[in-house]
């Protein structure tokens, strides 16, 4: 999508380049080379100026972003998702459960990809998620809505500067067993066999964190706050599974009668942070749980056992 950005220049970047402009403001490698090819970009005081001009205090720097790539492998589809926030550089979904992010062979028109692709139809919008969730999981997704948007929260993520919290139901069958509050740094890979399964593994693995609190105990079940310090594949599922509190309706990792509680697997992205792209303003957002946790929480043997 196109966008255009004004800035006015201050007085400490008197004499800098407009490239050193940017870069402290955070545009990436990629995008500045993006920029370096896009018609006119850059103008200064209404001129076109390459990255290498020198700045004055006063100026008025204008970037003018140009989406020169075109999306045309994702069908656009009309289906049901909720925009939690959004402005000319990205925008936050609330996805729904059994809705795989992006297309593949077997999923091809019933991804977040397709509805974001017939929600924006028309605008050259081209699909860069920033922060991917399981289909079954719900809640917060990042979706940058241009190339230098996407590029500097790549980066983000890459940093851990992108903030995540999910909640997630899992088996507590023992009672006092899941601790109240935990931190796993198990390495995790791949199950050698399978091209989806992951498993920890202290040999060949890649270091992944997740830090737990334990909110809410019923009848063989609890609801656990989950940050993360990294964003391995299937993190959170291989984790709490490790430690032997594997996630309700988690067919992958849990091969239990967890089915009877949730028919999915019972994670939600529930809140996120960062910082806006472009402006540099702090974006904070949370989400409720959705609807089939909320039931999960409040059964009971007799009925009585609530959490929402």
């Amino acid at each position: 999508m196109n966008r255009t950005i004004k800035y006015d220049i201050p007085k400490e970047f008197s004499g800098k380049t407009i490239e050193q402009f940017l870069r402290r403001k955070g545009y990436t490698n990629s995008g500045i080379v993006q920029l370096k090819k896009m018609h006119k970009s850059i103008l200064v005081d209404g001129t076109w100026k390459r990255m290498r001009d020198v700045l004055n205090v006063g100026q008025q720097l204008v970037v003018c972003i140009k989406e020169e790539e075109v999306e045309n492998k994702i069908l656009p589809i009309n289906l049901p998702f909720v925009i939690t926030y959004e402005d000319e550089d990205v925008v936050v979904v609330n996805k729904p459960a059994n809705m795989p992010i992006h297309p593949s062979i077997k999923n091809y028109d019933n991804t977040l990809a397709n509805a974001l692709m017939a929600y924006y139809e028309g605008q050259n919008f081209v699909f860069r998620c920033v922060n991917r969730l399981d289909r079954d999981t719900t809640g917060l997704s990042i979706v940058a809505k241009h190339s230098v948007s996407a590029g500097i929260l790549y980066q983000s993520m890459e940093r851990r500067e992108i903030h995540r919290i999910y909640y997630a139901i899992v088996e507590d069958k023992i009672h006092g067993d899941l601790p109240d509050e935990g931190e796993m740094d198990f390495p995790i890979g791949r199950v050698s066999h399978s091209c989806i399964e992951r498993m920890v593994d202290f040999e060949n693995g890649e270091y992944a964190y997740t830090h737990f609190w334990t909110l809410w105990r019923g009848q063989n079940r609890a609801l656990v706050k989950l940050k993360l310090g990294t964003g391995r594949t299937h993190q959170i599922r291989v984790h709490m599974s490790y430690i032997g509190h594997p996630l309700l309706g988690d067919g992958l990792y849990n091969h239990g009668e967890s089915g009877a509680w949730m028919e999915r697997t019972a994670l939600h992205s529930k809140a996120l942070s960062f910082i806006q792209p472009m402006t540099g303003q702090e974006i904070n957002l949370e989400i409720d749980l959705p609807e089939d946790m909320k039931r999960c929480l409040k059964k009971g043997e007799n009925g009585n056992e609530v959490f929402y």
